[in-house]
Order: structure tokens, then sequence, then C-alpha cells
């Protein structure tokens, strides 16, 4: 009898817990599938995806201002709402791929869709008659909006998979694995990085001294190398199985829990209803703890005699416990994302303020007559992030662990909780700066002077402490929507941690406007006037930073309230 329970351990010891399958949609064999010898092929598709995305957007407001003859205005207002676009589509990806596609099918698909953009966009720009001339046509212009929709598409299906997609390869179950898992975010990370920074050097050049037909091609044949890299990782991946529509089992809850209003919820929470097997009812899915908060929802799990009066039960008006601790994780993420939206707004400024104010300064490197383009300075961020994430991983994590005595080092929160407090920094930084160059203009009356005679590698410190932010606070986001979504629903998940960068957009935006409305009255120039010189942008960044402080106090009460998700058991 031991030798059989041996065999049933050892054979157990084969395949991982977490209810991965193979390619051929066999449950996934530990020593030939996932872990670090599948991630090559996903890290390999990100950076050359990233390099692709930003090598054609980097410098895209210069295409259309130059090429497109659009105005500064007009230009602007394109490139915010395409990048917008951007940052939405990965709710339709993460959607079908949680509810139909898996993660794989979602990815490949959507890159087709992203290559097929990205040569369209190509073609636009080199083909003659496609090709814009002095006197662009309406059809070339629609042409150019065609494909460049079709990546914001494209990239819809990638951005909310392949992070989660490659934190599948890693066995929650096994601690080994699990510990591996947070160290795959950090070099998610850098990876994103390293095609960021190939793509705002090398590219941005080629498109300005070469032409757009190349800066464009170069940027679509990388995204086909990314495809082909992906695709070559096909035996190794670890799948994770579709569940079905989250969203609808999500208003499943919610119309139950207000259908039984009036029914009281039991003292004894094991009397509530789950399934009596050991998988969860959900494909892909574990089982969740019941937990004791927002317990309003746990009235759509209360057994009524009616519930099961018809042999099969209404899932609009019986909902097992898993279901029920599913909408409680997504709503207790809700605060957490929504104090992303700050950071996001402080980390927007690197494509805004920024810029303006080192278009102001002295752009000349050293005593040459080569000038720098003030846009070019987000290099140093990049260079931070490549920087950071290896001090991270190798020196910071086993020193807190020795500290804190947690596997990570540093818990999700805590991670993203210091990167917040360093980007208060970022704009203290900016601000101090930018009260020593209006102290410079007014020493020397250099008001109508378009660049001050201050260098701009100034900046290079608010520049490196927005990449030290993003290491904590962006890569802690990318883990924690990870890791707390449930089973189901991580694609969704990770989509809806991507829209507070557009939220930060827009709500940067909105803080100007209100500002320009407000300080411009009975004549005045305001805080950001066409000429820096005559204005206040040091105010701006303080105010950025005291609502950085505010938003940081509102993130500790959070994560003081936050309670983590209990999977239970496992999927076999």
């Amino acid at each position: 009898m031991q030798k059989d329970m041996g065999e049933v351990s050892g054979e157990d010891d084969l395949y991982t817990k977490d209810g991965t399958v193979d390619y051929r949609n066999n449950p996934a064999k530990k020593t030939e599938t996932g872990s670090w010898k599948a991630c090559p092929f996903i890290l390999g598709n990100e950076c050359c995806e990233r390099l692709a995305y930003y090598g054609m957007s980097t410098n895209l407001v210069l295409y259309f201002k130059k090429r497109l003859n659009q105005h500064s205005a007009t230009a602007s207002k394109n490139v915010s709402n395409w990048s917008g676009t951007c940052y939405i589509t990965p709710l339709i990806g993460a959607f079908l791929a949680d509810a139909y596609l898996g993660r794989y099918w979602t990815i490949a698909c959507f890159s087709i869709i992203y290559v097929i953009g990205m040569t369209l966009l190509t073609l636009s720009a080199s083909v003659p008659g496609l090709k814009p001339s002095s006197d662009p046509k309406e059809v070339q212009t629609a042409v150019c909006f065609v494909a460049l929709y079709l990546i914001a598409l494209g990239t819809g299906g990638i951005k909310p998979c392949v992070s989660s997609y490659g934190a599948d390869q890693f066995d929650d179950a096994d601690e080994v694995e699990k510990k591996h898992k947070s160290s795959f975010f950090n070099w998610f990370y850098f990876s994103i990085n390293i095609g960021a920074l190939i793509a705002s050097s090398v590219l941005v050049w080629i498109q300005d001294n070469v032409g757009w037909g190349w800066g464009f091609g170069i940027p679509a044949v990388t995204m086909a190398i990314a495809v082909v890299s992906f695709f070559s990782g096909t035996r190794l991946y670890r799948n994770q199985r579709p569940g079905g529509s989250p969203l609808t089992r999500i208003c499943q809850v919610v119309v139950a829990s207000f259908r039984k209003f009036k029914v009281d919820v039991p003292r004894d929470k094991t009397s509530l209803y789950e399934t009596t097997d050991a998988e969860s009812a959900i494909t892909g899915s574990r089982k969740l703890d019941h937990t004791k908060d927002l317990c309003f929802f746990d009235k759509a799990a209360v057994q009524t005699e009616s519930d099961h009066m018809k042999g099969n039960i209404d899932g609009w008006r019986l909902c097992t416990v898993t279901q029920v601790e599913e909408l409680k994780a997504i709503i207790r993420l809700l605060p957490i994302w929504a104090t992303g939206i700050v950071f996001s707004a402080v980390y927007s400024q690197m494509s805004t303020m920024f810029v303006l104010q080192g278009a102001s300064m002295d752009t000349r490197v050293g005593n040459s007559s080569f000038k720098i383009p003030p846009a070019s300075l987000s290099i140093f961020d990049t260079l931070s992030v490549i920087f950071w994430v290896p001090i991270y991983d190798q020196v910071i994590v086993p020193i807190a662990r020795k500290i804190t005595g947690h596997k990570n080092g540093l818990t999700q929160l805590q991670r993203m909780g210091t990167g917040l407090f360093i980007s208060i920094f970022a704009m203290v930084s900016a601000a101090i700066l930018e009260l020593f160059r209006l102290k410079y203009v007014k020493r020397h009356n250099y008001y109508e002077l378009e660049q001050v005679p201050m260098s701009i590698f100034w900046q290079v410190p608010q520049y490196f402490l927005i990449g030290c932010a993003e290491v904590f606070t962006f890569i802690g986001q990318l883990e924690f929507f990870y890791e707390q979504a449930p089973d189901a629903m991580r694609s969704l998940s990770s989509a809806l941690s991507l829209t507070t960068v557009a939220l930060g957009n827009y709500l940067s935006s909105l803080l100007v406007t209100i500002v320009m409305k407000t300080t411009t009255k009975n004549g005045k120039p305001g805080w950001i006037p066409d000429n820096l010189n005559y204005g206040h942008l040091d105010y701006f960044y303080y105010l950025l930073a005291v609502l950085s402080v505010l938003n940081l106090g509102v993130y500790l009460m959070i994560a003081k309230w936050y309670t983590y998700k209990r999977p239970v058991g496992t999927l076999r």
C-alpha cells in the first residue's frame, strides 16, 4: 500500500497543480514545460514588440506634422487619441482571452493583426501613390490612420496577456517556481525598456536622417520577429484554460445578491453554496476561500429552498462562494487601481512638461555644436530602469528578505508604495530645477531668450527618479494585479491596470486645463505660457508633488485595509 501511495505522489509531482495544460491540451509536465525555459520566447516577443511600438510611436507627432501637414495642436491631439486607444483596447483582448480564446491564441491572433498594421503603415510611408506628398490626399491620410488603428487593435490583444502568460509558466503551488515568478516580472519590465532604449535612440535617428519608410519598416520587421519568437516556444508553454465570460459571472453575483436582499447571511459560512468537488465550477480557476468583508454579496451564495426546486441551479439566483469571491477580489483591486492614476499622471510629464522645460534650456552636448532633442532625454528614464531592475532583483530583494522575512523581500503593496514615495521626489526635483532656471532668467533678464544658457542635462535627476519609481510601482502593479486577480480573470485584471496609464494622461490634461483657466485671469500669463520664462511651471510640479503626497496617504490607508485573496486546493 505504501508503494502505491508513493507511486501516486510521484505521479502528482510530474504535473503542475495550477490547472495548466500543454499545447496538446494535456496536463502540463513540470520538467518539459514552463518555468524559465519557456520565458526567453515570451521575453523576446515582448522586447521586439515594444521596440516596434516605441520605434513607430515616439516620433509619430513629427510624422503627422511633416508628412501629413497637420498643425501642432491637431497632430498632438491625434497622437493622444491614438495612444489612449492603445490603452483601452486591452479590455477587448483581455475579455476574449479570459472568456473564450485563452492567452496563447489571443496573443497569436492579435500579433498577426499587429504585423498587418505595421506593414500597411510602412507601405503608406514608402510606396508611390500611398506616400504623402507636399499636399497629402485624403486617401493617403486615411490609409495611415487605418494602419495605426489596426496596430492599436493588435496591441490590445498583446498588452494584457503577455505579462500574465509569462507568469502562467510558473506553478503557484510550487514554492520554488512561485519565488521565480516575482523575478520574471522584473525581467519582463527590463525587456520592455531594452526595446524602448533602442527605439528612442537608433530608430528615431533613422526616421529623422534616413527616411520614414526605413523608420517604419524596421519596426515592422521587428514585430514579425516578435511573432516568430512567440510561436517558436509553443511546445514549451503552459496554458490556462479560458473560464467563460467573467463579466457574466460578476453580473450573476450582483443580480443574485439583490434578489436575496432580505435574506440573512448565516453565521456559519460553511453553509454557503459551493461545489462538493475538489475543483472549482469555473474552468481554469481554483476555489477561493471565503473572506469576511463585502459581506452583502455573500447573499448570492445563501441557499434557499426555491434554489433547488427545479433540480438545475439557476446561476442568476445562486452562485458559488468562489464566484462571489471573484467579484470581491475585483472590488478590492479598484481602490489600489485608482491610486495608480495619480502616479501615471506624474509619469506622463516625461512626454509633456519635461520636454517643454528641456526645450527652454541649452540642448548642446558639452561645447560641441551637436544638440540633443529635448524628448530624447527620456533615454535616462530607460537607463534608470535598466540599472534598477537587476539591482532590485539581486541586491534589494535579498537584503529586504533578511529584514522582513518575506520570500519576495517586499510585499507587492510595499513595493508599489515605495514607488509612489519616490515619485514625489521626482516632482520636487523638477520643481527645484525650474525654480533655479527662473531665478537665472530674472537675474540676467533672459525673458525673451528661447533657450536659457543652462544645460538640459540638469534634468537627468528627475528622469532618473521617475525610472526608479517605475521599477517599484509599475512592476509591482504588474505582479499585484496578476496575483490578486481570480485565476480566470487575470488578463482582464492586467488590462484594468493598463487603463491607469490612459486615465493618468487624461488627469494631467485636466489639471493643465484647470490651472490655465485659473491662473490666466486678469491678463496674467499663467503658470504654463508659451514662453515659460514668464510662467511658473515649478508651481505645477509642486501641485503634482502635493497630489502625490495625498495619494500616498490614501494608498497607505487602502493597503492597510486590503485583504489578500486566499485560493484553496488545486485544479486537479
